[in-house]
């Protein structure tokens, strides 16, 4: 199909209408490779709505304590709260199991629930695993073992247990999930409730692809003819993020596409118990929100707050496996932005007058990391710089 196509630029991050070769491929989508999210939000509404309610009261250790947004369950613990959250890899493991390299996915197992629990106030503390194979290899389960400790350092969080599954018949390769348990004082969750117009998002820099919109970039590399093990077919180099190297040599697309999850734990806890203390940059009155940038890219904004809308008109810079993953499965500007974090892994919505000064304490501990958009009064809306982006549900 004869099209015009939009080339994400790494300057300014959105579609710029450029003059290309007509392309014969048909444009790529996240449900076309098999995962819809539209649909996904069906089912888990379906599946909460079929949930009955908990048997603890309000005042019990262990009561519900309902929170907008959905980024981690909590519930009552005396004085506390305390916070939890579940995920998994998802199917990046296949790429990983493909190239059979699982360095780094104990880091993107443990961050992408340990950076859910910081969108609530919550302090991870603790991490359990669930690891299920087809067979047993003591070798994969020592690089996974490693893999976890390094990212329970990186979250400062104890690796409590786990179970190990081997599950012939019921999977055909290794899968990887695990839960995240944190904690905040009573009364200290951030829930996006104080939310007002004109406050300020600020945006933290993603290391790639993280863990979501795996299905479409499989599909892309399948259409794209490039290899896994090749040389990366595109300069992956890009300021204020690393790729994790785990080969000699040139760097691979594999190894791109691997890379693993950035943990938010530094410095977003570092902030916001600086601020309770009365010690950070803002007082915690002045930290509305925070929103993971997970599966449904920009959409996840609309999760932190029923009346207000976000507009993003200073985005991150893209990473150039984004540029590349667009052009290769002719994806549009707005679906790429509603599949990958685009660049951007986390957002932390500031008071107008503190943003300033928090902007500058996180940027120097987090390099990369600025303002990127403001809350305005048009209900439920994302916009962006690029008008094709515009998001009214998540």
């Amino acid at each position: 199909m004869l099209r015009n196509y939009k080339k994400i630029t790494d300057r300014v991050f959105h579609a710029v209408v450029a003059s290309r070769e007509t392309m014969v491929d048909t444009p790529m989508d996240y449900a076309s490779s098999g995962v819809d999210i539209d649909a996904e939000g069906a089912a888990v509404a379906s599946l909460v709505g079929a949930l009955s309610t908990s048997v603890r009261k309000k005042g019990d250790f262990g009561a519900p304590v309902p929170l907008p947004g959905g980024f981690g369950g909590i519930i009552e613990f005396g004085d506390y709260r305390l916070a939890l959250a579940t995920d998994g890899v998802g199917s990046k493991l296949m790429i990983a199991n493909e190239l059979q390299r699982y360095d780094g996915v104990g880091i993107d197992c443990v961050a992408m629930n340990v950076n859910d629990l910081l969108c609530v106030g919550a302090e991870p503390i603790a991490f359990v695993d669930y690891i299920a194979v087809p067979k047993t290899d003591t070798n994969t389960h020592e690089i996974l073992g490693k893999s976890l400790a390094e990212a329970c350092n990186r979250a400062r969080v104890t690796l409590a247990g786990g179970e190990t599954a081997t599950l012939p018949g019921i999977v055909t390769e290794l899968d990887l999930s695990g839960t995240a348990l944190g904690w905040f004082p009573k009364g200290g969750a951030i829930t996006g409730a104080e939310i007002q117009n004109g406050d300020i998002m600020i945006g933290l820099p993603s290391s790639g692809v993280h863990s979501n919109g795996y299905t479409l970039v499989r599909a892309i590399v399948e259409r794209s003819g490039n290899s896994l093990a090749e040389k990366c077919p595109f300069d992956s180099n890009h300021d204020n993020r690393v790729i994790e190297r785990f080969e000699k040599g040139d760097i691979t697309l594999g190894e791109v596409l691997l890379n693993p999850t950035r943990i938010y734990v530094d410095p977003l806890i570092d902030l916001i118990k600086k601020c309770r203390e009365g010690m950070g940059p803002c007082d915690i009155s002045d930290i509305k929100a925070m929103a993971h940038i997970t599966g449904g890219g920009l959409s996840n904004l609309l999760r932190l707050h029923d009346d207000f809308g976000w507009h993003i008109d200073n985005p991150l810079p893209v990473l150039p496996e984004f540029i590349w993953l667009a052009e290769k499965g002719s994806v549009s500007n707005r679906e790429m932005h509603r599949t990958f974090n685009m660049g951007m892994g986390m957002t932390i919505v500031i008071s107008k007058e503190k943003s300033s000064s928090v902007e500058k304490w996180l940027n120097e501990r987090l390099p990369g990391t600025r303002r990127v958009g403001y809350v305005h009064d048009k209900r439920r809306e994302v916009t962006h710089a690029d008008s094709e982006i515009v998001f009214s549900h998540y």
